[in-house]
């Protein structure tokens, strides 16, 4: 049996959260040890945010030359997929060099390697170069996050789909992309793979995509989506799946269609990396879905063991498991920073863009909460009209018997962007008056917060 590594922190993961936090505790002088299958900054650098941001960017610039005919001569030029991808690694690789620049400077020990709990706060490490490490902590951190669901249809898992992983990894452009999903990774890949010259077709179960949106979104994105050639089946289930994918598949649908094209890309929901991490061993409690147990501290069913990001139930964004190291270092200052009541933002990168804070119209009515509602078309907005893009609309949620900002939607461009102002204001108890009657700078999208708000009663 290896000998047993005392240290102050261990960390079971390298996402954001951990990583942040594991980083300020080693550079405090604090014996760290952090353990990484191999993605060195976490999924969001190497496998999800960082690479479908920067293919995003290349379908972006693909579609602007084919739709507005800028360049002469390149507007039907053919795409090369392969100067693609070499661009998303570019990116990826100079994110992870500068990850592990900061992870050396920081002064913890970095173990590469597949780990497992054995006992409280103890993590029994297979190292991916041969061998076998036992490390414990006095405090223990989970971060290890999520995977890609695959639905339980007959003939999918046999036809090898991909999840988002592998399509970000593709340097062949797929003829025909079936996507399995209409939330937020299946629409804005679904988006990029069309710009970038595949026929797609998105098969969703839900009545419409993005479902945690209000209908006039959901109708909005899907008319966009269709306007650009994405072929969006909604409340529809695959029943079967016959062939490979990357080759040629065939996908039976609950209301007796068919689609063929030549590959699948899964993207119907996550599932947490708690499974075969010895959890029991730890003494950690897990859900229903196999999320870990939290209170709004962060802290598990055992003492000293903390759950960090998405594996905790954290919102499944990169700026949350961020917040989720600022509440652990008050936690472990004596704080009493917590997880309640933090309003988490959030933007989808299709186009129009979405940003998103707050309340929505429809869950407001849902719990019952009067509201006066605002809703401007993002043609009203000067700069929106300059640069040619006027789909969308901006759309505040306000108190019936206050002036307090309840929530705020955008879809257009820069939408992410201007979420931020509103952010600000509601986190700052800010009447929407202050808004209405903030001087904007003139012409900036921002600009048309004046006009939404100008629009209450």
């Amino acid at each position: 049996m290896s000998s047993i590594e005392k240290f102050e922190y261990v960390f079971l993961g390298g996402g954001k959260g951990g990583k942040s936090l594991a980083m300020e505790l080693a550079r405090n002088g604090k014996r760290v040890a952090v353990v990484e299958q191999g993605m060195i900054g976490g999924s969001c650098i190497n496998i999800a945010c960082i690479p479908s941001k920067a293919l995003i960017r290349s379908a972006r610039i693909a579609h602007t030359v084919r739709s507005q005919k800028i360049l002469e001569g390149h507007a039907d030029a053919r795409l090369d997929m392969k100067q693609v991808h070499r661009f998303v690694r570019e990116v990826v690789d100079g994110m992870v060099e500068v990850n592990q620049k900061a992870f050396d400077a920081s002064g913890f020990d970095l173990i590469l390697g597949t780990g497992r709990f054995v006992a409280p706060r103890r993590i029994e490490v297979t190292l991916n170069d041969g061998g076998v490490r036992m490390v414990e902590g006095e405090h223990a951190f989970i971060n290890t996050g999520t995977y890609a669901a695959v639905p339980d249809v007959p003939g999918l898992r046999q036809a090898d789909p991909m999840t988002h992983v592998e399509a970000l990894a593709l340097d062949r452009l797929p003829d025909h992309l079936v996507v399995i999903g209409g939330g937020y990774i299946g629409l804005e890949m679904a988006q990029a793979f069309r710009r970038l010259g595949s026929e797609v077709t998105l098969v969703q179960e839900a009545p419409r995509v993005a479902m945690r949106e209000d209908q006039d979104v959901t109708d909005a994105i899907e008319a966009a989506f269709a306007e650009e050639g994405v072929d969006v089946r909604t409340h529809v289930k695959p029943l079967r799946v016959t062939g490979q994918s990357g080759q040629t598949v065939s996908i039976e649908l609950s209301d007796g269609s068919t689609v063929n094209g030549t590959h699948i890309l899964v993207a119907a929901g996550r599932v947490p990396r708690t499974y075969d991490i010895g959890l029991d061993a730890a003494g950690v409690e897990v859900d229903a879905r196999g999320f870990i147990k939290t209170d709004e501290r962060l802290a598990t069913s055992a003492p000293n063991t903390w759950a960090i990001g998405e594996v905790a139930g954290t919102p499944m964004f990169t700026h949350a498991s961020f917040d989720d190291y600022r509440v652990l270092k008050s936690q472990l200052a004596g704080g009493h920073v917590t997880t309640k009541d933090r309003l988490i933002p959030y933007a989808l990168f299709i186009e129009p863009e979405l940003g998103r804070v707050g309340l929505n119209e429809s869950e407001a009515k849902q719990k019952g909460i009067e509201v006066r509602v605002a809703k401007l078309p993002m043609a009203a907005v000067p700069r929106a009209r300059t640069n040619g893009d006027v789909k969308g609309f901006m759309k505040a949620i306000v108190d019936a018997h206050s002036d307090q900002i309840l929530g705020f939607t955008m879809l257009g461009q820069n939408a992410g962007d201007v979420v931020t102002a509103v952010q600000m204001a509601m986190i700052g108890k800010l009447p929407y008056t202050a808004v209405r009657d903030l001087i904007i700078a003139h012409p900036l999208i921002s600009e048309g917060l004046n006009l939404l708000f100008a629009k209450l009663p």
